[in-house]
């Protein structure tokens, strides 16, 4: 698997207690391990286990993954503007990788 890519839409402004639209995917496999190679081998389990959103540092949404996620996840979500500062996107997993996208947003 080549190295996941994030491709994200977040605001680059935003008036403060307007509602903000962020949209993220990345590209991953999601490979549940319940598939086997043509030898009969299994395929390892290897999935994306947690997505993190974070606003300055406080979560605004935190979710735990499982196996029926498709490949190349994609989320939306929505959130309060009420301080400038930086967006950040968090994907774990099951190998212990974090693959971060961080954007800064103005408020005003």
């Amino acid at each position: 698997m080549a190295a996941p890519a994030i491709k994200a839409r977040i605001p680059a402004q935003a008036k403060k207690g307007e509602v903000i639209e962020i949209k993220a995917q990345i590209t991953h496999d999601m490979e549940s391990g319940q598939r086997k190679h043509p030898d009969g081998t299994p395929i390892p389990r290897r999935i994306i286990n947690k997505f993190v959103c974070t606003w300055n540092k406080d979560v605004v949404v935190s979710s735990d993954w499982h196996t029926a996620m498709s490949a190349n996840p994609f989320v939306t979500i929505y959130a309060l503007a009420t301080e400038s500062g930086k967006i950040t996107l968090t994907y774990h997993d099951d190998n212990g990788e974090k693959y971060e996208h961080s954007a800064d947003i103005v408020v005003s």
